[in-house]
């Protein structure tokens, strides 16, 4: 059976399925075990301003923004390293987010060769808080990463797209995503007003495709609450679910797969659970496109935690990484549902969800911490460091190491 007629054989028995839904007055709990949350009532969803044109091609290849020497270094070499991680706005204050940087600079600085670093950091929305405002970019994004020497990419979280006034706030100033699209979807790339250090990025869109040697990456726009499109909406009216299932049949067959989204599909935290519309989208898109990421990686949710979706014995990571340095506290760190069935509550590692697909193989709320992801021709390593809320000295080492072969779908 191949690869293609496997997913499609798998996802065509669950579309569609009806979907629990909170009521006007309170949210659902959910079971103890259940990755994804009732759908909300009124999800709040913010269009994209019309003042903004959105190009025909949403591609941007890494050739218009690396080196030539290292993109040489990166094939010579036979991968490609780079950063991720979400949530990193210190709103709160920087220290941690100024650690994590710094450990990410290190990692650069020190790497073996120049096909061995990081070749730049993808980063997995809500880049500053509360509200994705212009001048928040200053302090939040450009002060913290003004030393990591790599381009920083970037989608955006419900924060940076969301002007909702909060309690006591005064009026927001500026329209959605403004502070985005000056930021990382400028006409032409150039030094930022806000830092002498760094430049702005000329991404094509919220919504694009990153194509490297070894890679490509969709990244995905999931609005305020976890959405691509507005609710309700026709077939004709859908224009990122539409361009996501054409970039997954234009992907690469050859080059490993991965997505990038802001709400996660699945999580296991208290405060928001997984988020019923992405998995939708996801599987409904990969069903339509005869091809499905091989795996995803999100942020949201203020901690780590990885998954392993099983398709018809082929293996899927679903990664969570949004402890990037908004949450500067342990008690700021998304805890995760307490287990009835142990003694101290903890859920153990590899533990089985309500979802038969799905397992929980590993998780970490009470560090922050970032990605380093490595491809090759035949595998996806992925390794999550750890930073401390204390002076305690950081781990040299991963918290976590999983290696996929994306070809087979064997997750190691």
């Amino acid at each position: 059976m191949s690869r293609v007629t496997s997913i499609n054989q798998y996802l065509k028995n669950m579309l569609y399925k009806a979907r629990p839904q909170s009521n006007t007055f309170s949210k659902l709990r959910r079971a103890f075990g259940d990755p994804v949350s009732a759908i909300k009532p009124n999800p709040v969803f913010k269009a994209i301003p019309p003042d903004h044109t959105q190009p025909d091609n949403l591609n941007y290849d890494i050739a218009n923004i690396l080196p030539a020497d290292q993109l040489a270094a990166i094939n010579q070499a036979g991968k490609l390293v780079f950063h991720s991680v979400g949530d990193t706005g210190g709103i709160s204050g920087t220290d941690i987010q100024d650690e994590i940087a710094g450990q990410m600079e290190d990692q650069i600085r020190n790497a073996a060769s120049l096909g061995e670093a990081p070749a730049f950091f993808y980063h997995l929305g809500d880049v500053v808080y509360y509200n994705g405002e212009s001048g928040d970019y200053k302090p939040q994004f450009y002060d913290p990463y003004q030393s990591y020497p790599a381009p920083i990419f970037a989608i955006p979280g419900n924060h940076d797209g969301d002007n909702r006034v909060l309690p006591k706030d005064p009026p927001d100033s500026e329209p959605p995503l403004t502070g985005f699209f000056l930021n990382f979807c400028a006409p032409k790339r150039e030094p930022s007003t806000d830092s002498p250090y760094r430049h702005i990025i000329d991404q094509p869109w919220p919504y694009w495709t990153l194509n490297t040697p070894f890679i490509t990456i969709i990244g995905l726009y999931s609005n305020v609450d976890g959405s691509l499109d507005p609710s309700g909406s026709s077939s004709h009216n859908q224009p990122q679910y539409n361009w996501f299932v054409s970039q997954l049949k234009a992907a690469d067959p050859d080059k490993c797969l991965l997505l990038a989204v802001h709400h996660p599909p699945f999580s296991m935290d208290t405060t928001h659970g997984g988020y019923q519309d992405i998995l939708d989208a996801i599987d409904q898109a990969s069903a339509e496109a005869g091809r499905s990421p091989d795996a995803v990686f999100t942020g949201h949710v203020h901690n780590y935690q990885r998954y392993t979706r099983t398709v018809n014995g082929r293996q899927y990571p679903y990664v969570i990484a949004g402890a990037g340095g908004y949450a500067n506290t342990y008690k700021s760190m998304h805890k995760l549902q307490q287990d009835p069935n142990t003694a101290d509550g903890v859920i153990p590692q590899n533990f089985q969800t309500t979802r038969p697909d799905v397992v929980l193989a590993n998780y970490n709320t009470s560090n922050p911490g970032f990605l380093r992801l490595t491809v090759d021709a035949n595998n996806l390593k992925g390794e999550y460091f750890i930073n401390q809320f204390d002076n305690s000295p950081i781990p040299a080492d991963p918290f976590d190491t999983f290696n996929l072969n994306w070809k087979t779908g064997v997750i190691a």
